[in-house]
């Protein structure tokens, strides 16, 4: 789960240690299990010891993981914020939103088997709203994050209502983005140059309507 405390932190960069890198790698599998019971079973016959087994640890070692069934599924909700805020946070200030997209876009690496578990749950958000809660959560978690970074960036102690605004715009297109693509399939675009469209459509804010164009009026 993205931690907006952690983010803040200056700490430690570079690679994590062994012990964080494996409890990531289970609480990823705990994920990826859970949305394939969900599919297969559905989420209601689906009991968090299923999931424990599924992914070959213990009931009491989920628990320690996740505090719910359906937050089972929060790792793989959280990869493309992570990846968004860690690059917010390297934006300078005299660059712009293309140069802001192409960092986004070089170092991203998700395994074809992670996208399709989290696409495939992107979808059940749809019609379980358990899962959906999850889903909105990770976002709400991630909107102050945004706007600490982009206050960063402007130079400022912390959020103004500019940087705010900003950043529920970048929060708002991420989630419509992948919601869109998840449930068009993606054809013919890439997830990345959905995504893309979406923040370039944030950036560019509300069309000028001019007098003339209103209708009724």
């Amino acid at each position: 789960m993205l931690n907006p405390q952690q983010s803040r932190s200056p700490g430690r960069t570079g690679r994590p240690p062994l012990t964080e890198r494996r409890k990531a790698e289970t609480r990823l599998e705990v994920a990826r299990a859970a949305v394939r019971l969900f599919l297969a079973k559905g989420v209601a016959e689906t009991s968090a010891e299923d999931i424990a087994a599924e992914a070959g640890i213990s009931s009491r070692t989920l628990w320690r993981y996740f505090p719910t069934k359906d937050s089972c599924v929060m790792p793989l909700l959280t990869g493309g914020i992570e990846h968004t805020a860690r690059h917010l946070r390297s934006w300078r200030s005299d660059q712009g939103v293309a140069e802001l997209l192409a960092m986004m876009q070089s170092d991203y690496r998700e395994s074809a088997d992670v996208r399709t578990a989290m696409l495939n749950l992107v979808r059940l958000t749809k019609t379980e709203a358990g899962l959906r809660a999850v889903w909105l959560e990770a976002h709400r978690e991630a909107e102050p994050v945004f706007a600490e970074a982009l206050a960063q960036r402007a130079g400022l102690p912390e959020p103004d209502l500019t940087v705010t605004v900003q950043a529920a715009m970048i929060n708002a297109a991420l989630r419509a983005a992948v919601e869109y693509y998840a449930s068009t399939s993606g054809a013919p675009n890439s997830m990345e140059s959905v995504v893309t469209e979406a923040l370039h459509i944030a950036a560019q804010g509300f069309p000028t309507v001019h007098k003339g164009q209103r209708k009724g009026r």
